[in-house]
């Protein structure tokens, strides 16, 4: 069940989704203009507009944050900041993100290879739509070419991530303990990516 609702003097789509077997209710900002809610099957449109309104300060700046992350046509990211294309000349921007992140990553894999005493037999670079990084069994590194948008930190966080998955196969406390002792504030770290995503 869709609808508009004004926030701020703007228009704004709300996606309100009833399930039967949700025993909460989920406010989402999807974007900058839809807001998205999941609750019972008992929440009405009237439950909708209260719960909008007795959280507007938040969706407020919540959409406010989506706008901020919102790029113009002639930008684009380039670790961590908003850059000008016709500044760099690109014509292909995932071949430009893709030479700019293999200047970055096998300097930082090998920093901490050598910190870690863990090292891969190869490393590799794509555009994946879901993983920023992983490790397989033959312990293959590939990471995200997108991750040349974002912070270095970030990069380095991922490929020490990635790097751990060489000891540990999964997402055990072994696994995280081992992340930590080279990444402390790990937790935090991921906090901050997911705002940018």
């Amino acid at each position: 069940m869709n609808f508009k609702i004004e926030l701020n003097n703007f228009l704004v789509d709300v996606e309100l989704q009833n399930k039967k077997n949700i025993k909460h209710c989920y406010l989402r900002v999807l974007s900058d203009n839809l807001i998205q809610i999941r609750a019972n099957r008992y929440f009405t449109i009237l439950d909708a507009k209260d719960l909008i309104y007795r959280k507007k300060d938040w969706l407020i700046e919540n959409i406010q944050k989506q706008n901020s992350k919102k790029l113009k046509e002639n930008e684009f990211l380039y670790f961590g900041e908003k850059k000008l294309l016709s500044d760099f000349q690109i014509k292909d921007l995932d071949k430009f993100y893709k030479e700019e992140i293999q200047k970055i990553i096998p300097s930082l894999v090998e920093k901490y290879s050598n910190l870690m005493q863990l090292y891969p037999t190869k490393i590799s670079y794509r555009k994946n739509r879901r993983t920023w990084g992983s490790c397989n069994f033959k312990n293959e590194l590939n990471f995200n070419i997108l991750l040349a948008k974002y912070p270095i930190f970030i990069i380095e966080y991922i490929v020490i991530h990635e790097l751990a998955h060489i000891q540990h196969k999964n997402h055990s406390k072994d696994f995280y303990f081992l992340v930590e002792k080279f990444s402390p504030n790990y937790k935090k770290i991921e906090k901050f990516f997911k705002t940018l995503l």
